[in-house]
């Protein structure tokens, strides 16, 4: 059992260690990358220091922009407040390691490493939000910094929390989706949703729209839930566990999804790629893909990067393929994100590519941070912001050569 719960806590990547999937060890390699005609620069407007870095985790502290500013964090108690043009510094906070959780004290998955702060960064209604290992959630005034609440959710939060028309939802690992009061952080709901023995070391953030929050959990499944009052309209299985082995049978779906014109994208950890309606959960269509990142979208495709970090376009409304792209086999990317044309992905070298939307050619590279990249960019406007994992906050804009 406490190996069951080790693995369960410390897990993340599965797809790249050495004894898990294909025998063959030159498969396991990283692709090397390739020479090509560069068609535009990636050209970097500021840069700055965020903390200490995210760590040794694989935590993924996404940037956000909330009007004129980014907010970005470490894995150790940092959060800053940024002019998103200039890249000033407007303010500067730095939690206790602790965080004052009823979990204080314990650092469950690595001792070499003390970070605390797993889920952000969120951005609503006038707060930055962040959530602890010790299972608390933080809001503070987006204006100058402030802390206003904490409230204790009872397990750790890998995502960032998320804001609705009235309340703000916060995705835990233990398989709960808790709706919060704006104004005290005091508890609305909480949905609950049964997770496997052993799962990825991740959780899902949830997606709000029309008075409906969706969260998907580790059990393959995904939930659409009232906001006023925690009923859940609908429920649907991604994937059906399989397997003889808990390895084999885990089918999290811990990719955010994504919403469009009434229709819910959502994939799963060796499963299925989905098209749901988001009135009632019905299926329009699917796909065998393995993935944990989250989903992008662009030119009618839905993007996705699958366990193996072949990148593939897919017809948001026919479901087909419409190109791969693997010469990033095996580099650890982050998660995608398309604007203008391009399509944009970090890896673990600290590369960040730029793909055409429209076929997957590679038109951009720039190397951003030596420690790599596993957050999320963060596109607002022109411009795109990236958090590299040393701690590296960059404002970066793509020009034609």
């Amino acid at each position: 059992m406490l190996l069951a719960f080790g693995l369960v806590s410390g897990c993340s990547w599965f797809s790249w260690l050495p004894w898990v999937g294909d025998d063959d060890e030159s498969k396991l390699e990283p692709a090397k990358l390739q020479k090509f005609d560069a068609e535009v620069r990636v050209r970097k407007e500021w840069s700055g220091g965020i903390g200490d870095g995210l760590g040794r985790k694989y935590l993924r502290l996404d940037p956000v922009v909330l009007a004129d500013r980014v907010y970005a964090a470490d894995g150790y108690g940092v959060l800053e407040a940024r002019d998103r043009f200039t890249g000033k510094r407007l303010w500067r906070v730095k939690l206790d390691a602790d965080g004052g959780g009823f979990l204080s004290g314990l650092n469950f998955f690595d001792r070499r490493d003390p970070s605390f702060v797993t889920g952000g960064v969120g951005a609503a209604h006038g707060m930055v939000l962040l959530g602890t290992t010790n299972g608390i959630v933080i809001a503070f005034s987006a204006a100058d910094g402030t802390e206003l609440w904490r409230a204790e959710v009872g397990s750790e939060v890998l995502a960032p929390p998320v804001g609705g028309d009235e309340l703000l939802f916060v995705q835990t690992s233990d398989g709960r989706l808790i709706a919060l009061e704006e104004d005290d952080g005091t508890t609305r709901w909480g949905f609950d949703n049964q997770i496997p023995i052993l799962t990825l070391r991740g959780s899902s953030k949830p997606v709000f729209d029309g008075g409906v929050v969706i969260g998907g959990f580790a059990n393959g499944m995904v939930a659409a839930i009232r906001e006023d009052n925690g009923e859940p309209l609908w429920e649907h299985r991604v994937m059906l566990p399989q397997g003889r082995s808990e390895l084999d049978r885990m089918v999290d779906v811990d990719s955010t999804g994504l919403l469009s014109g009434g229709i819910y994208y959502v994939v799963s950890y060796q499963g299925r790629i989905k098209a749901l309606r988001v009135a009632d959960g019905s299926l329009l269509w699917e796909q065998e893909m393995s993935s944990f990142l989250d989903l992008a979208e662009g030119y009618g495709h839905v993007y996705v990067v699958d366990e193996d970090d072949v990148i593939t376009a897919i017809d948001q409304r026919t479901a087909e393929v419409v190109w791969k792209q693997e010469g990033l086999f095996r580099r650890k990317l982050s998660s995608p994100v398309a604007f203008s044309n391009y399509l944009v992905v970090g890896d673990s070298d600290g590369y960040l590519h730029v793909l055409a939307q429209s076929d997957g050619r590679f038109i951009g590279r720039r190397k951003v941070d030596g420690d790599g990249l596993r957050a999320r960019p963060w596109v607002a406007d022109n411009l795109f912001y990236v958090l590299g994992n040393s701690g590296s906050l960059q404002a970066l804009e793509i020009e034609p050569r």
